[in-house]
């Protein structure tokens, strides 16, 4: 199909949406926008064209609606985009996330990020679930860049995801790529699932946490990151 065809120029525009996403998630201001093109387009990933719309405008079908009236005539295509949105940390690639980002510093004291904020989808329902990510590790005189670990978080809540699974797999990341003497990763979150359908207990938040190295064997370290965790930040 030429490439001045509407569908052809709506489509190459939304895998280069997708793409500044995936480069945010990546890079996020050390590097200029210029090199996206470089990369595999999003929508190289797989599937077909204007799938996403299609199981739309059925969904839509399904539960009634008429999907060619005026406030719902672009609905399919605002949903193709969102899914690719939320669900773009499958795009990401973890080596140049990190971009060499680690350091070898003679720092042995245990590091802590708390208070990350993301949005991710239960893979079950499909409905949202947010909160804030806590991570700490305790080097092996290595180090990783202060905005990377947000970044990792990022790149496994835009997946569709539970959350235990999302905590695990931050852990493992970190301990893989810097092998510190331990890490510890605690989330908390509200579900929509809980909050809108079945016993609907809006409010409820769930807490999971994963704990490896000297964070599992070692209960004063243990408890050192949880009092980290516990203590208010500083107000400027």
């Amino acid at each position: 199909m030429p490439t001045d065809q509407p569908f052809e120029r709506e489509q190459l525009d939304l895998e280069a949406h997708v793409r500044q996403m995936v480069d945010e998630i990546e890079r996020g201001e050390e590097e200029d926008r210029g090199t996206a093109a470089e990369k595999p387009a999003a929508g190289e990933r797989g599937g077909q064209s204007g799938g996403i719309e299609r199981a739309v405008r059925q969904i839509l079908i399904e539960i009634g609606e008429d999907p060619e009236r005026e406030g719902l005539l672009r609905t399919p295509e605002r949903m193709h985009r969102m899914w690719l949105e939320l669900t773009c940390g499958y795009r990401v690639d973890p080596d140049r996330l990190i971009n060499g980002a680690v350091f070898d510093v003679g720092y042995s004291e245990m590091v802590v990020i708390k208070g990350i904020p993301f949005y991710s989808l239960c893979e079950h329902h499909m409905l949202p679930f947010f909160g804030t990510a806590a991570v700490g590790y305790l080097p092996r005189g290595r180090v990783i860049g202060l905005s990377k670990i947000p970044r990792i978080v990022e790149m496994y809540a835009r997946r569709l995801q539970v959350q235990e699974r999302m905590t695990q797999q931050i852990a493992d990341f970190l301990q893989e790529r810097l092998n510190p003497y331990g890490v510890g990763v605690v989330i908390e979150a509200e579900h929509l699932c809980l909050a809108m359908r079945g016993v609907q207990k809006g409010g409820a938040t769930m807490v999971t946490s994963s704990v490896l190295g000297a964070f599992r064997a070692n209960k004063q370290t243990r408890d050192e990151f949880m009092a980290h965790l516990e203590r208010a930040v500083p107000r400027v």
